[in-house]
C-alpha cells in the first residue's frame, strides 16, 4: 500500500507560512524566506536528496488553500501525477489537468492510495496535514525545518486533538555548514507509530 507522507517547511517555531498569506503572497509577509533551501534542489547533498524524493511520489493530497495560493499549480504538481485537492465545497468549475476535488480526509487518503499504486503521496498544506493526520491517514512526515523565527503566521499543527500522536525518526539530514546560511535546513524524516498496526514503510 502507498504510504502517505505529509512534505512541509516550517520554522523553527513552527510556521509554514507568514502573516497575511494570500494568493498574491502566498507565503505571507517574509515567509519567503522558508525556501531558500530550495536554492540547493539540484545539488547532490541533503537538500537535493529530499527535492528528488518529492518529485517521486506518484499523488499528491494538498489543502484548497495550498492549492489556491499556489497557483494551482497549473493543473501539473509535477510529472503529471494526480493531485487530489481537499476541499469543504467542490467548485462549479471543473479542476484543471489531473486535479480532482474531495471533501472527505479519509476518501481522499483512500483515492491517493490507489492512484499512487507502489508509490508514495506527497501532502502539502497545513490544513490538508491536520485533517490527514486528525483522520489517521498519515503514515510518515518529512519536515524541513529552517533557522528562522517568524514569530506569527501559519502554524503546521494547529487544530490537532488533545491525544497525543507519537512520532519515530527515522532518518535526519542536515545541509553543510560551507553553504550559504540562508540556506541552511534540518530535514527531520518522521514515521508516524502505531504500535502493532504500524503500516509497512519503504526502506529508506
Amino acid at each position: 500500500m502507498a504510504l502517505i507522507r505529509l512534505d512541509m517547511t516550517m520554522s523553527l517555531d513552527g510556521y509554514v507560512a507568514g502573516p497575511d498569506d494570500g494568493v498574491g503572497e502566498p507565503m505571507g509577509v517574509r515567509g519567503g524566506r522558508l525556501f531558500n533551501w530550495l536554492d540547493r534542489r539540484n545539488d547532490p547533498g541533503p537538500s537535493g536528496q529530499v527535492y528528488a524524493e518529492a518529485l517521486a511520489t506518484r499523488a499528491v493530497i494538498a489543502g484548497r488553500r495550498t492549492y489556491e495560493h499556489a497557483g494551482r499549480w497549473q493543473g501539473d504538481h509535477h510529472d503529471g501525477v494526480p493531485v487530489f485537492v481537499l476541499t469543504h465545497d467542490v467548485p462549479d468549475e471543473p479542476p484543471p489537468g489531473s486535479v480532482r476535488y474531495v471533501t472527505g480526509a479519509r476518501e481522499c487518503a483512500s483515492l491517493a492510495r490507489e492512484a499512487a499504486g507502489d508509490g508514495d503521496v506527497m501532502v502539502h498544506g497545513a490544513g490538508a496535514g491536520q485533517a490527514l493526520l486528525r483522520a489517521g491517514q498519515i503514515d510518515e512526515l518529512e519536515l524541513h525545518v529552517v533557522p528562522v523565527l517568524l514569530g506569527r503566521g501559519r502554524r503546521l499543527f494547529d487544530h490537532l486533538p488533545a491525544e497525543h500522536i507519537e512520532l519515530r525518526l527515522i532518518r535526519r539530514l542536515t545541509t553543510p555548514d560551507v553553504e550559504e546560511p540562508a540556506q541552511h535546513a534540518l530535514h527531520l524524516h518522521y514515521r508516524v507509530h502505531r504500535g502493532s498496526d504500524e503500516r509497512a514503510s519503504a526502506t529508506h
